[in-house]
């Protein structure tokens, strides 16, 4: 299996852990020249103003994610979000790989499945089962999805 392949299942499991995390971490990436989107209909992921844009909607999320009233991550919308984030940041990967634009968003969105329900049942473990605070363990996930992300994206 290709490294695109497998870069493009990871950044799903991001998109699983935090929706909007994995677009902004693929728009650093192009933006930092780490990943080509040049000459292809996602080069606008490289730009200025997307990464300003999906940088802080991923800042947004962050915090929002932190607040009581915050839906759960396996309810219709945010899973759905999941799923096409995952699928997005997943083709944009193997784009910039010269990989087939079909199996990147199937894979992105398979992980983003993966990532949303895995990163539900670890959270919800280590928060009733361990009595962890859930704001830390939000946090400490926080940082595996934007750590985990830029790693993605710079293999």
């Amino acid at each position: 299996m290709s490294n695109a392949y497998l870069a493009a299942f990871a950044i799903g499991i991001i998109a699983g852990l935090r929706s909007l995390t994995a677009p902004a971490t693929v728009s650093w990436a192009a933006h930092l020249h780490w990943i080509n989107l040049q000459n292809s209909r996602l080069s606008f992921l490289g730009s200025t103003a997307s990464v300003i844009v999906l940088s802080l909607l991923a800042v947004f999320e962050l915090v929002n994610d932190k607040l009581p009233k915050t839906p759960s991550r396996t309810d219709a919308l945010p899973f759905g979000a999941r799923i096409v984030t995952g699928a997005f940041s997943g083709l944009a990967l193997c784009v910039a790989a010269n990989q087939t634009a079909v199996v990147g968003p199937i894979l992105g969105a398979i992980g983003a499945v993966v990532g949303t329900f895995g990163g539900y049942h670890v959270r919800r473990f280590l928060t009733k089962g361990l009595h962890a605070p859930d704001f830390v363990i939000a946090v400490l996930e926080d940082l595996v999805a934007v750590c985990g992300g830029l790693f993605i994206c710079r293999m």
